[in-house]
């Protein structure tokens, strides 16, 4: 009787994947396609749209079961039974769910969906539009599953445009009182990319939380990465453009909420090319502290269920923030106790380069200096470490792994001998090593040297040993 041909995306993690519907009517009376679900939407949303439902048997493949395929499926059907001509169908991919009425809703993940398409024109709900106005997409907007099949029938596809960039509003660094070794510690994190630990009574968590204004801003391709995560996490509304994200997850978060799961990423991808705070992050759960150390190292976070594997982007700088005991106040604690409290964290404190002990902070000090001084300083130290990883996969210091140390790295003999000596004492582990080597050269490029010099490297043993003796 009929058959016609749609194209629709699937979307694996935070990736897109072109499929085709195919829809063929012939005699019989049952229908072959996706879900009981997706059969039953889209047969609604046909009957509400005022087409007939066809009588006959409809076979649809297996991959285009989910429901940002709705859209494609109906009008697949729809073009089988004569509805619109097939080849207005060609060069156009169709993604959403339907309604029972045959609106269109907004689905999860439609910006990686239409990257998918290419040079296709797509369409996507009204509901998602702005979303989906990816750079050089063709983006039609539509409400209904009516007005699609019109304006595929008359051949006026009006293009949406990318709406304008949102300002986002940032903390600033003089609010915070005091705490001048934490700041730096804090500078230079944001200069190379380390990862921090901040631990003491004192403001951690506004520190943290104005991390992200001294970063520089994101890059397009940062930028749309990360808006990639938030929008296939549902959270699109949420992404904040060309700032660093800041994720900070509660300690009674689950693993799932971390990692996140094979539908949706975790607190860990919402992080990605940002910030993740876990503060006071003894509390949180052995498997989720257990499950940082693996998306530090390779930047991605990797789900595997059911034969199925799923990729999320996670390259995140972690700060982590901790009392030294689990007193309130008036603490009794023994130094056993405040030893054991804080080896909770011993897996990702490896990977750890930077550590500062907090003070409660004055505010008859006065105000420190602003997020604008110190990200001046901090842009100029990642110009400097970007012309030198040029041609490399890595932006910051902290992202050179121990394999190219010495090639892009390079230290001299006596900064080796000095960061060395500890290692032969037992004071640091030989995993410590190779991060004193990045700060070194993080300090370097913020003092505007081209090699760093000894006291770099004293000025980084410093700083990793800044929080050492807080569990004593």
């Amino acid at each position: 009787m009929g058959y016609a041909r749609a194209r629709s995306v699937v979307v694996d993690g935070v990736t897109g994947r072109l499929v085709t519907v195919e829809a063929e009517i012939s005699p019989g009376l049952s229908t072959v396609f996706g879900s009981r679900e997706q059969c039953d939407r889209v047969r609604a949303a046909i009957l509400n749209s005022g087409y007939a439902w066809p009588d006959a048997r409809i076979t649809l493949p297996a991959e285009a079961s989910g429901s940002m395929t709705d859209l494609a499926v109906a009008v697949a059907l729809l073009t089988a039974a004569g509805h619109l001509p097939a080849e207005r169908l060609d060069g156009v991919v169709l993604l959403g769910e339907l309604g029972l009425d045959g609106r269109l809703r907004p689905v999860r993940g439609i910006l990686p969906a239409v990257s998918a398409a290419a040079t296709n024109t797509v369409i996507v709900p009204a509901g998602c539009a702005d979303e989906a106005a990816a750079p050089g997409a063709v983006v039609v907007p539509a409400v209904r599953l009516s007005e699609v099949v019109e304006r595929l029938a008359n051949d006026s596809l009006a293009r949406h445009t990318r709406p304008a960039e949102r300002a986002v509003s940032l903390l600033d660094l003089a609010d915070v009182p005091g705490n001048h070794h934490a700041r730096f510690a804090l500078e230079v994190g944001a200069a190379g990319g380390h990862h921090l630990f901040l631990v003491g009574h004192g403001p951690a968590l506004m520190l943290a939380e104005r991390l992200p204004g001294i970063l520089p801003p994101l890059d397009d391709a940062a930028a749309l990465e990360v808006e990639t995560v938030y929008s296939v996490a549902g959270q699109y509304d949420g992404a904040p453009g060309r700032t660093p994200p800041m994720s900070a997850p509660h300690h009674t978060t689950t693993l799932a909420g971390i990692t996140g799961n094979l539908h949706r990423p975790g607190a860990l991808s919402l992080a990605h090319r940002g910030v993740l705070h876990l503060h006071e992050a003894p509390e949180f759960n052995r498997q989720i502290l257990d499950a940082l150390p693996g998306p530090m190292e390779t930047g991605e976070v990797r789900l595997f269920r059911r034969e199925r594997l799923v990729h999320y982007p996670a390259r995140f700088q972690l700060v982590l923030s901790a009392v030294p005991c689990p007193c309130v106040r008036d603490c009794t604690c023994t130094a056993m106790v405040r030893r054991r409290y804080l080896e909770r964290l011993a897996r990702p404190l490896q990977h750890v380069e930077l550590r500062a002990r907090l003070e409660r902070g004055s505010w008859a000090v006065g105000p420190g200096e602003s997020s604008a001084v110190v990200v001046a300083r901090v842009r100029e130290a990642r110009e400097r470490a970007a012309v030198r990883l040029a041609g490399t996969p890595w932006r910051v210091n902290a992202e050179v792994p121990v394999r190219s140390l010495r090639r892009y790295l390079p230290a001299a003999a006596e900064v080796i001998a000095l960061l060395d000596s500890p290692v032969n004492t037992g004071l640091i582990t030989p995993v410590t090593f190779p991060q004193l080597v990045r700060v070194s050269w993080t300090l370097a490029d913020l003092r505007g040297a081209s090699h760093p010099a000894k006291e770099d490297a004293a000025r980084a043993l410093e700083l990793w040993q800044g929080a050492r003796d807080a569990s004593r």
